[in-house]
């Protein structure tokens, strides 16, 4: 049985490693904060939440074969969660029950199997019953798939088999074993033979006054005889208990993947019920192929921020259809960090199928998603800021790739600006040549104008909204590159005293 509903045609490998840029991606973008509302507190869905939204898709129909699922969660999240909570039980009787790891003998691993045959009979039953119950309410389709498969595999032949099959492997009446003489008259060839069908056999012979075979008893106090007669019988049971062992472990592997691929949908589930509690609105996005430079947003927020203050914040509107470079410059504290954030949120959120925070969003995909944001001083350094600046320049370029993204956040500010415009100007324009979007929030006046001065059809040039009175709204709005970043009203309105000049 295949579980199938994070991809159409392989199961979700939730032991892969992070990709090299996972701490980058998880520091620059304040992803804790995403992550851990996603979890509700629970280490399982943190991990599996964690993979997913780090291990991009990058096909368009992938993400929308997700995205129709998660849709389908989102209309029957309690038989979603229904479904989550019967693996989590499942898993937590298995670990109660299996004993059988820690024998060697096969009449214990087949006991062990056994029993745990017999639980997961119960949980596919409860399965089972789930799907027909429900299984009319789902309209995509991974889950039309999924409960067609429950419906075909686990009927009612197939159950009256495996009930069969568990009454023969408990051997309640001992073991019809045939073997022959060996060298040394040591029995070889030992098969196991299926139980004796007729229930009444033994009557009829003692009736008849004969019997059809000889026997033997071994005496209670006869200990070698005893470990004889154990040792044959293993040797009979190995094979059918290594099978039975399989079986169990077959089943039990279906419901840890089923546990696996579930979690990402309850996490989504977990999300959506905060946002929709601090009042943020989210869509389903329109992912495009990669290449095609699509970016079109209204109300985009920075979903990290708005779970870290209990409210909703303010969203952003951008049409960057066709364009490869955004620069960002404007007011100090306008929101040009935050605004860059969840540029790079929503891309994670899309490329892994779930809805981002927006009221529209539509975006082409990447082949990797990289930030280079400005960070705060560290004592420990062995060299310069600008040095550990160029170093992570460095790591970025030795990994992107042709239709990566990458966000840079004041980044070569470490030096003065004249220094710092030209390795910005040299950098981006090396990234563009190799058909790498970026996004870059400065201040660097000449930096942003020398692009801007370029006439460039493949650039789109925002600013931090600033009203004349000094209010940020937080809002980035089309403009050209300004010289002033507004620090002395900034200043101002923290210490209530203008700069003097």
């Amino acid at each position: 049985m295949k579980v199938f509903l994070m991809y159409r045609d392989q199961d979700f490998d939730a032991a892969r490693e992070l990709p090299p840029t996972a701490d980058a991606l998880t520091q620059d973008l304040e992803m804790n904060t995403l992550l851990r509302a996603m979890a509700a507190e629970d280490q399982f869905l943190y991990t599996i939440v964690e993979k997913a939204l780090l291990s991009s898709l990058h096909n368009p129909n992938a993400i929308r074969y997700r995205q129709e699922i998660l849709r389908d969660c989102l209309e029957n999240e309690d038989v979603i969660r229904k479904l989550y909570q019967l693996t989590i039980e499942t898993g937590q009787q298995q670990k109660r029950g299996w004993l059988g790891i820690f024998s060697s003998y096969p009449s214990g691993i087949l006991n062990s199997a056994v029993q745990m045959l017999d639980l997961f009979v119960t949980q596919l039953r409860q399965l089972r019953a789930l799907a027909d119950e429900h299984a009319s309410r789902f309209q995509s389709e991974g889950l039309k798939r999924f409960f067609a498969m429950l419906a075909q595999e686990l009927d009612d032949d197939y159950f009256a088999l495996l009930d069969a099959h568990l009454k023969t492997l408990r051997f309640r009446n001992g073991v019809l074993l045939s073997a022959c003489l060996g060298q040394g008259n040591e029995g070889t060839n030992i098969l196991l033979h299926r139980p004796r069908g007729d229930r009444w056999l033994w009557l009829r012979q003692l009736l008849a006054g004969a019997t059809t075979s000889s026997g033997f008893s071994v005496h209670p106090r006869d200990e070698h005889g005893a470990r004889a007669l154990s040792d044959l019988r293993d040797r009979g049971l190995n094979l059918v208990a290594n099978a039975a062992a399989q079986s169990a472990d077959h089943i039990k592997s279906f419901f840890q993947t089923l546990r696996i691929e579930l979690a990402f949908y309850v996490g989504c589930l977990n999300l959506r019920e905060q946002l929709v509690r601090l009042g943020g609105p989210i869509a389903f996005p329109v992912p495009a192929a990669c290449g095609e430079r699509k970016h079109t947003f209204t109300g985009l927020y920075d979903v990290c921020l708005a779970l870290t203050v209990g409210g909703r914040v303010v969203g952003s509107d951008m049409n960057a259809d066709a364009k490869e470079l955004i620069l960002i410059t404007g007011a100090n504290q306008g929101g040009k960090s935050t605004f860059l954030r969840s540029i790079g949120l929503a891309q994670l959120m899309m490329q892994c199928g779930l809805f981002v925070p927006a009221e529209s969003f539509s975006a082409s995909c990447c082949n990797g998603l990289f930030t280079h944001f400005r960070r705060e001083e560290d004592s420990s350094m062995e060299s310069g800021k600008l040095d550990e600046e160029l170093g992570r320049t460095s790591e970025i370029v030795s990994l992107v790739t042709k239709d990566s993204l990458v966000l840079f956040n004041e980044s070569f500010a470490a030096t003065n600006e004249k220094e710092g415009a030209e390795i910005a100007s040299q950098i981006v324009s090396a990234l563009l040549e190799r058909g790498i979007k970026v996004f870059f929030v400065t201040h660097m006046y000449g930096f942003a104008r020398s692009f801007y001065d370029q006439d460039r059809q493949n650039a789109l040039f925002l600013r931090a909204e600033r009203q004349a009175d000094g209010t940020r709204t937080y809002r980035m709005i089309e403009g050209t590159p300004l010289q002033t970043s507004y620090g002395p009203d900034l200043y101002e309105r923290v210490f209530g005293t203008r700069i003097q000049h």
